[in-house]
């Protein structure tokens, strides 16, 4: 069933006999599973299906295979007598085939053998090889499974063997060489010999390391320079130099060679400087020092000694003499700066070498001036004008002084002394250029004063230096998000909406000559929001002067001409009820402000009394924020709020003032440490004198007053609705009436149902259930 095409068997479909079709190939396909099926003549013709597996057994057909038809070797003729040559290897293609090999021709006398090691046939010597008598040998390998065989061809080339290595007459070789010898000088030729003959006795030299100034010949081992060398660079080299021999494997020998350089009398001595300049008061006695020249001379011994001369220079017609060792230039009479204000000298530094180098160098010596007149500057206080944002390293004033002395006497070094802590001018000492080294910003400082003093020591002179900052518009204006939250009370009273200014858009600018524009970007279509754009003051509509909430969200842009900000500006309109009013509560917050809390912390705070009610946080209903006035020192907030019911509730539509008491009381801990805020305990005092008669509960109630202004912080415009605290007395339960004096009848609505009987007792009722009946 299903055999497809070249399918190896068939059928007889009358006996059943399955027979081989076509030619079986185990090598190809081991194994075949096929079905059959049986099926009679009758009407309906009815048949049964059997599955046949047939394995195809192995037979010898396939004969060995060498992986090469070809195999080389190279092998050192004093190769020891067991050691591999290289392993040939054939595969079979049967299976459980054995392969053995066999060396079939070539191996004359007898001096590989083969072995049969992991499939394959490893080829070792068997007796040792003669160069003299064999230099290749062809041998055939013959792989054979008992039946089939195959042959390869292995070529073995026998190498001639390098007995003799190089060998140096000395393993050190010292020479001398001159520094001024030229490039190509040869300083020394290195011979080894060896005793082998031909290319194992061809002897090649060379250098271990690269040493630039110098090279050998690799065939005569002649070192020879190839740079000029240098005694006062470096005095000597170690050269390493290897002879190898061209036999397999190579042998080689190394020595070692040392060249010394030989110092000559090559370099002139050198002054550290180009020229000297000194100075020397007209006044100061005879064989003062007056400064020291130095040369320092390259070569050694005494090519390299220096000592110093004026002769055959100028040593200023006999005024001056220099100490030969020391080069320390003294006068040598009284000087007169009036006759010779400036001397120009000459000296010579002189090696000992022979023929002996000299240099010259040339000596300025001033005469000064006895200083006796300080430094004057132009005013005693300066006036600067700078614009801010100058850059760095700007010039920004020269301030100078002048001295009526001649040369030095007059030479002015400036400072700054007072004002300029932390550094942000520098005054050039000597240039008086006032240079600023920070950023000069309006902003954080308008103004400095400093006090800079000119010295001509030891007289100085100080005068003070007003810098002013001209203010620039290099600031943007700083506008953040923020909220409107206009509480409505919905009164019977006229006037209570806010139709003046509520406040202004919280924006500011660093630069204070900025004038800013306001605008509305996009939002406020129906003008809700009424805005100054010059001002940024804001009004509300009258438009929403009514009793449906509102949140309005708007785009606010602010631009000083320059720079512009934009923010997002939300309108929340509340509706503030009288029952919301009288279900609300006012906690007492530790250590807070007005516009502290007008923050981020509102918003932690609405979600602290949401989640200890197990309310949404949009039912939570804050309407005032008012500093108590009793405890000022204490900066406690007293903060009121209602919350809302679900819709589901039964009759009430917020949570009464006396649960949200309760509840709020009991999780103070948990409301703290999700406001980040400290509730303290409530202040109900108003019903601690007891006013009530007749078991009259008494509960703390509040009027309120919708007239109090906006309150404003940074992100936030809050109308408050401030309450005034009074009380109300409620009736027990089962009581009513203007003084609780009329039972209520709370069988009337029958709350027993229709199996149980209610009892009016004081206060309430009770269930007396039929017969057969129990329950509550």
């Amino acid at each position: 069933l299903e055999t497809g095409a070249g399918f190896p068997f068939a059928i007889n479909n009358s006996t059943g006999w399955i027979v081989v079709a076509s030619e079986l190939d185990r090598e190809a396909v081991d194994f075949y599973s096929f079905g059959v099926e049986a099926q009679d003549q009758g009407s309906p013709a009815m048949a049964s299906s059997a599955s046949v597996s047939v394995t195809v057994l192995d037979v010898n057909d396939n004969s060995p295979e060498f992986t090469q038809r070809q195999y080389g070797a190279r092998l050192n003729e004093d190769a020891a007598v067991g050691s591999s040559v290289l392993t040939v290897s054939a595969v079979d293609r049967d299976a459980n085939s054995v392969i053995t090999y066999q060396i079939s021709s070539g191996n004359t006398r007898n001096r590989f053998s083969i072995t049969s090691q992991s499939g394959g046939g490893l080829i070792s010597l068997a007796l040792p090889l003669d160069y003299k008598l064999e230099r290749q040998y062809l041998l055939t390998v013959a792989a054979s499974d008992g039946t089939r065989q195959d042959t390869a061809q292995v070529v073995v080339n026998v190498t001639d063997a390098n007995t003799h290595r190089p060998v140096f007459q000395s393993s050190h070789y010292t020479v001398n060489v001159n520094e001024d010898r030229p490039v190509g000088t040869t300083v020394v030729v290195i011979s080894a010999t060896d005793e082998d003959t031909g290319e194992n006795a061809r002897i090649t030299y060379l250098m271990e390391d690269s040493i630039p100034q110098f090279r050998i010949a690799p065939d005569t081992g002649a070192v020879t320079t190839q740079m000029e060398l240098d005694y006062e660079d470096q005095v000597s080299y170690t050269l390493a130099i290897t002879a190898r021999d061209n036999g397999i494997p190579q042998k080689s020998d190394t020595t070692y060679l040392e060249i010394l350089v030989s110092d000559v009398n090559d370099n002139a001595p050198q002054f550290l400087r180009d020229s000297y300049q000194g100075s020397v008061y007209e006044d100061v006695p005879a064989f003062t020092s007056v400064l020291q020249v130095s040369a320092t001379d390259r070569d050694s011994g005494l090519n390299g000694r220096v000592f110093y001369t004026f002769q055959g220079g100028d040593d200023g017609d006999g005024d001056f003499i220099v100490e030969s060792t020391s080069g320390i230039v003294r006068t040598l009479r009284r000087l007169d700066r009036e006759n010779v204000p400036l001397y120009t000298l000459r000296a010579y530094a002189v090696d000992k070498g022979v023929p002996a180098k000299r240099t010259p160098v040339e000596i300025q010596v001033t005469v000064l001036d006895v200083n006796d007149n300080p430094p004057v500057f132009e005013r005693d206080e300066f006036d600067i004008f700078v614009e801010e944002n100058s850059p760095i390293g700007l010039v920004v004033a020269r301030i100078t002084a002048t001295d009526p002395d001649e040369g030095p006497n007059a030479q002015i070094m400036y400072q700054i002394v007072e004002g300029n802590i932390p550094e942000v001018f520098q005054l050039d000492i000597f240039s008086g250029e006032l240079t600023a080294l920070a950023d000069l910003d309006y902003e954080a400082k308008a103004e400095y004063v400093m006090v800079v003093q000119a010295t001509s020591a030891p007289l100085v002179s100080r005068a003070t230096v007003h810098v002013r900052l001209r203010d620039a518009n290099d600031n943007s204006p700083q506008l953040r998000n923020f909220e409107i939250v206009f509480n409505n009370y919905i009164t019977n009273r006229s006037g209570s909406f806010p139709g003046g200014v509520i406040g202004r858009i919280p924006a500011r600018d660093p630069d204070v000559s900025d004038v800013l524009t306001y605008a509305f970007e996009q939002g406020n279509e129906l003008n809700l929001v009424l805005l100054d754009p010059r001002t940024g003051e804001l009004r509300l509509s009258p438009a929403l002067d009514n009793n449906r909430p509102l949140e309005a969200v708007m785009r606010v842009s602010v631009s000083d001409g320059v720079h512009s900000a934009t923010a997002q500006c939300t309108l929340r309109v509340t509706v503030i009820t009288d029952e919301m009013l009288s279900n609300s509560i006012t906690l007492r917050l530790a250590d807070m402000s007005q516009e502290r809390f007008l923050s981020p912390l509102l918003s932690l705070f609405l979600e602290g009394v949401a989640a200890v009610l197990a309310a949404p946080r949009h039912r939570v209903v804050l309407f005032n924020i008012q500093t108590d006035t009793d405890v000022a020192a204490a900066r406690i907030l007293n903060v009121s709020l209602s919350v809302r019911l679900p819709a589901s509730a039964r009759g009430a539509r917020f949570f009464s003032s006396e649960e949200l008491q309760e509840r709020l009381y009991l999780n103070r801990s948990l409301l703290a440490a999700i406001s980040a805020q400290r509730v303290l305990p409530f202040d109900d005092n108003i019903c601690l004198r007891e006013p009530c008669e007749n078991y009259m509960r008494c509960v703390s109630v509040l009027k309120f007053d919708s007239s109090a202004p906006f309150l404003a912080s940074d992100t936030v415009l809050f109308r408050p609705i401030h309450p005034v605290t009074g009380l109300r007395c409620r009736c027990p339960p089962g009581f009513t009436g203007d003084y609780c004096e009329t039972e209520v009848d709370l069988c009337f609505s029958s709350p027993c149902g229709s199996n149980g009987r209610c009892r009016s007792r004081e206060g309430g009722y009770t269930c007396e259930c039929h017969e057969d009946f129990t329950g509550e």
